[in-house]
């Protein structure tokens, strides 16, 4: 079938027989990118740094919600090369394959530049920018033997536009940018050099969430929530679901001819 021709796939089937690795899956924008995965068919491993218990609660509950979709959860810390590398192996030894991995694990450590300490600023680094580079990496690897496969970030508005108190933050999610474009530049060029170019092909691309309701912000005062949304042009915050659903489309076989692309979900914020 050539990108001209109709596709026959259906609503729900994007993704159907595809494995999905999803880093901080268990929560927030990551657990809604599973479920989004999940109701386009894919099969999909959640990864988590700490809380076993929640982890296993939201498989559970992910299995009942979704039993077409076979689930698994990784539990490994995204700063260390080591367990990046061993998350990915287990993926694909439990699955059988790795078709789609996305970059969304991620922390906070907030200080202004002259209150931020050497490990305020590595660790941020290390989880949000590090981490992805790891996984990506590893991930690659198996993506170029096969020829296929959807690498994508998430990355954060902030990256675009500073924040006051979010130097380290900024960077890493500004960091996340250069990497999609210089690792989908690299993978086209690798997939030439191949020949493996008849299939739907190894994209990269980034998403910038901006301001969404997660539990991320539960703890802001409604006061400063209220200033938030006055800065946002739609005047709200963001769902989870619908940074979610751009997600799902970047990780579709028709998406083959989107990389190296940058993808805001911010209500118009960075306008």
């Amino acid at each position: 079938m050539t990108a001209t021709q109709e596709r026959s796939t259906r609503p729900g089937e994007k993704l159907l027989g595809r494995v999905a690795f999803v880093t901080g899956g268990t929560r927030g924008i990551g657990a809604a990118i599973c479920r989004s995965l999940a109701k386009q068919g894919a099969d999909v491993a959640a990864g988590y740094s700490g809380n076993q218990e929640r982890a296993e609660m939201f498989a559970q509950d992910f299995a009942g919600a979704y039993p077409e979709s076979k689930m698994s959860v990784h539990r490994g810390d995204i700063a260390n090369p080591d367990d990046c590398r061993r998350t990915v192996a287990e993926v694909i030894e439990q699955h059988g394959r790795l078709d789609i991995l996305v970059n969304n694990a991620g922390i906070t450590v907030d200080r202004t530049v002259l209150k931020m300490n050497d490990d305020d600023w590595r660790r941020v680094i290390d989880v949000n920018l590090s981490g992805a580079f790891y996984l990506s990496q590893a991930a690659l690897r198996h993506m170029h033997e096969r020829g296929s496969g959807r690498i994508v970030m998430i990355s954060s508005v902030i990256g675009e536009t500073g924040g006051i108190g979010q130097s380290n933050y900024a960077s890493a999610k500004s960091g996340l940018l250069g990497l999609t474009k210089t690792l989908a530049l690299e993978a086209a060029m690798q997939l030439k050099r191949s020949g493996k170019t008849d299939g739907p092909g190894i994209t990269v691309n980034a998403v910038t969430p901006g301001y969404t309701a997660t539990e991320m912000l539960d703890a802001v005062p409604e006061k400063v929530l209220d200033g938030l949304k006055a800065k946002i042009p739609l005047g709200r915050l963001g769902e989870p679901e619908e940074v979610a659903r751009v997600v799902h489309f970047l990780a579709a076989d028709d998406s083959g001819y989107i990389t190296g692309q940058v993808w805001g979900v911010n209500g118009g914020l960075d306008m």
